[in-house]
């Protein structure tokens, strides 16, 4: 009994010091990666260094422990590294020097001291993922390759393409990168305006895909958006004072809060109408309130900001009929000011519906039916065909459900629109 009972404790102890090793390694692998861009100004090179000295840690660690300063143990294994990898290519050591040339030009900020804690140089990794020469599919992956850590078949996973279609993508992003010179550098204050959004807008396509996945199985891709909620927790610590970060990760907690409730059995959809709101995640939702506040505290709203907002007031209310529908339409009425879309355009459309009754909504949704970007929008058609419903006109609704279901991606949004179109046509 006893060798059991000390077997057992040896084997928790094991996967205890396995979780730290992990825990450690997802947040020190990026910071380590974008210090090496930072100090190499190539990625290739930077993503090998980061792989073998993690590897070294894997090695180590276990046996040794986890160094009192893992990013500094990391940063300077790293180093080492990379000398013995230059040594051995001198064509690479030839334009890595090129490029610290260059670097050294562009700053003069001396190396950081290897005994110090790893130097934080994601802000410039999200940036250079981000930059708006690179096509919106390459910023997107190559952010979840680079930050979040993600393998190419994970990324792949993600978004649902085979392994190779994504490796050309991530090939081409970084070739992009070294062709078109694009620095590896926080934008300057004049530049920030332009390009932020650019950073937002992937972090927010890839909370998208895990809350409301595009296509497969299953409604919900909840590792997808767990990580785009840890990224957007990162640039919100490097970039607090900038509202419209705080606006995205308050949209993404208030969003997300909603998730375990938003699946039944079996993995079937739940609207929100019908949610268990016991099942929200209550410490989610009040992180996300108190940044609301922030993001639309000290000058003109953003579009992020808004759309938490609106979130706030669907998570804050008791069920639907006791929403406060007025204040979302009008929430919606300054985001469409904001960004006008023809997607915005059909959220207020619901929501006047849930405030001045279905003909009312479905007259707005009639306006917007030659939108080219709602023609192929599952959720217009499902949304159309719904306030159909509720005003009786059953054949036009069934007839609605059916467009819904030929564009509907994952099978628990199929699953649910045959149930309302089997309705309809009883």
């Amino acid at each position: 009994m006893d060798g059991q009972a000390g077997g057992r404790g040896a084997d928790q102890e094991a996967s205890g010091a396995d979780a730290s090793v992990e825990a450690v390694f997802r947040e020190e692998r990026g910071r380590l990666l974008a210090a090496l861009v930072s100090r190499f100004g190539d990625l290739d090179l930077a993503e090998e260094i980061t792989s073998d000295a993690i590897e070294s840690a894997l090695r180590h660690w276990p046996v040794d422990g986890v160094p009192s300063k893992p990013g500094a143990w990391l940063l300077t294994t790293a180093r080492r590294k990379a000398v013995d990898r230059l040594r051995r290519d001198q064509a690479l050591a030839a334009r890595v020097a090129v490029l610290q040339v260059e670097a050294d030009r562009a700053a003069s900020t001396p190396p950081p001291d290897v005994g110090s804690e790893l130097p934080d140089d994601r802000l410039q990794l999200f940036f250079t993922c981000a930059h708006p020469a690179l096509p919106a599919e390459d910023r997107t992956a190559l952010t979840l390759r680079c930050l979040a850590g993600l393998t190419t078949g994970e990324v792949a996973r993600a978004f649902l393409v085979p392994t190779a279609t994504m490796a050309q993508r991530i090939v081409r992003a970084k070739k992009k990168i070294r062709q078109a010179r694009i620095p590896f550098r926080v934008p300057g204050a004049d530049e920030l305006p332009q390009r932020l959004p650019g950073v937002l807008q992937v972090l927010y396509s890839i909370f998208t895909e895990g809350y409301a996945a595009s296509a497969g199985e299953n409604l919900q891709r909840v590792d997808v958006a767990d990580e785009a909620i840890r990224l957007t927790r990162i640039l919100h610590r490097l970039m607090p004072d900038q509202r419209e970060v705080s606006g995205l990760l308050a949209l993404m907690l208030l969003t997300h809060a909603r998730r375990d409730a938003r699946t039944g059995p079996g993995g079937a959809q739940v609207l929100l109408e019908d949610q268990d709101r016991d099942r929200w995640d209550r410490v989610m939702i009040e992180e996300g309130s108190a940044l609301v506040l922030v993001s639309l505290t000290g000058g003109r709203p953003g579009p992020y900001g808004v759309q938490a907002a609106i979130a706030a007031l669907h998570d804050e209310a008791a069920d639907v009929a006791s929403t406060d529908w007025p204040q979302i339409v009008g929430l919606y009425d300054v985001l469409l000011a904001l960004t006008p879309s023809p997607v915005v355009a059909l959220n207020r459309a619901v929501a006047v519906a849930m405030r001045d009754g279905p003909e009312a909504g479905l007259a707005l949704l009639d306006d917007l039916a030659d939108e080219p970007r709602l023609r192929d929008h599952h959720p217009y058609a499902a949304a159309r065909a719904e306030l159909l419903a509720r005003v009786g006109r059953r054949e036009e609704a069934a007839e609605a459900y059916r467009r819904a279901l030929e564009l509907a991606g994952t099978e628990p949004e199929r699953e649910h629109l045959r149930r309302r179109l089997a309705d309809t046509e009883d």
